[in-house]
């Protein structure tokens, strides 16, 4: 069964979220609807929608500050914004698109116009993601900000690691968001060491339960206007692989194997992190099996957290 597309619409009028939500329910969309900002927002903390339609103004939270605030949102920033306005209210427009908005629609809304604008903006939302998450099932930890080192969004495994640097849905920026803007836009504004063609390296110390952690970032490319594209890296990377490999007496490719088996990865994602085959994955797995004598999957992960654990 094909999984529908889910439309949130914020709007503090009732009569209005009424004929929206009968409007997108016939043209064979799920609606969910919040009465203001502050609603939307919690909504979003449990739930992620396919595309947001925002009324621009709000008693309250107004659908601009609403729509900035989700955007600073990793996880939320890709999912497109289409604000409602009324027809004379040009400014209205501006400050939505500033906001993060990819388009609007005039009151007395359209209802085919708004189905028509709907569907495109869903299509683009569905392409620029899977980019997305291609970049992300490769392996790669790779984010992106505007020109003063605002975070635009980062792929899953990057979000990961930058646990305790995003801002919330709330909108609280943590202190540290702060040291790494200034960091990244110092370092892309850094050239390149002229004999090896490459950039500095901005480390970033977090603090980490008793300890700390550092994370390295690398300026790459712009990567579309007001949009610059970065690496991050963890130094200790390798440090587990390493691990499993002399705790459980595997080659270096079967550790790399186990580890990513252990975060749930099936052998086709494997095969594209780690640049091998599926077939080759699967003979390295069964190598694997057989010198830590278990029969699957779950039991070898097992072993493998716990050597993690005790060396941890």
């Amino acid at each position: 069964m094909k999984r529908r597309d889910m439309i949130l619409v914020v709007d503090d009028n009732p009569d209005t979220l009424g004929f929206l939500t009968e409007a997108i329910e016939r043209a064979d969309l799920t609606v969910l609807v919040a009465v203001d900002g502050e609603s939307a927002l919690e909504l979003l903390g449990q739930i992620t929608p396919d595309l947001i339609l925002m009324d621009a103004v709000m008693p309250g939270l107004d659908g601009f500050e609403t729509c900035r605030r989700l955007k600073q949102v990793p996880h939320l920033s890709h999912l497109p914004v289409v604000f409602m306005t009324g027809l004379s209210e040009t400014e209205h427009v501006v400050r939505g698109l500033e906001a993060g908005g990819v388009d609007y629609v005039t009151k007395p809304i359209v209802v085919d116009e708004l189905i028509a604008r709907i569907r495109v903006h869903l299509n683009n939302a569905r392409v620029s993601y899977a980019a997305r998450a291609a970049l992300d099932a490769t392996g790669r930890f790779l984010l992106a900000t505007d020109g003063e080192g605002r975070l635009l969004w980062c792929t899953p495994q990057a979000e990961r690691l930058l646990t305790g640097l995003l801002p919330g849905a709330d909108g609280r920026t943590p202190p540290l968001a702060a040291t790494l803007a200034e960091g990244l836009t110092r370092l892309r504004q850094t050239p390149p060491v002229a004999s090896a063609g490459v950039g500095e390296v901005f480390p970033l110390e977090i603090p980490d339960g008793d300890g700390v952690r550092r994370l390295d970032f690398s300026y790459l490319s712009p990567a579309n206007p007001d949009e610059y594209l970065y690496r991050l890296s963890e130094p200790t990377a390798g440090r587990q692989e390493a691990i499993l490999r002399d705790a459980l007496g595997l080659t270096a490719r079967e550790a790399e194997v186990l580890l990513w088996i252990a975060n749930g990865k099936a052998n086709r994602d494997i095969g594209e992190i780690l640049g091998i085959s599926p077939r080759t994955v699967n003979k390295h797995l069964e190598q694997v099996f057989a010198k830590l004598g278990v029969e699957n999957r779950a039991s070898a992960a097992a072993l493998a957290i716990r050597a993690l654990a005790a060396r941890g």
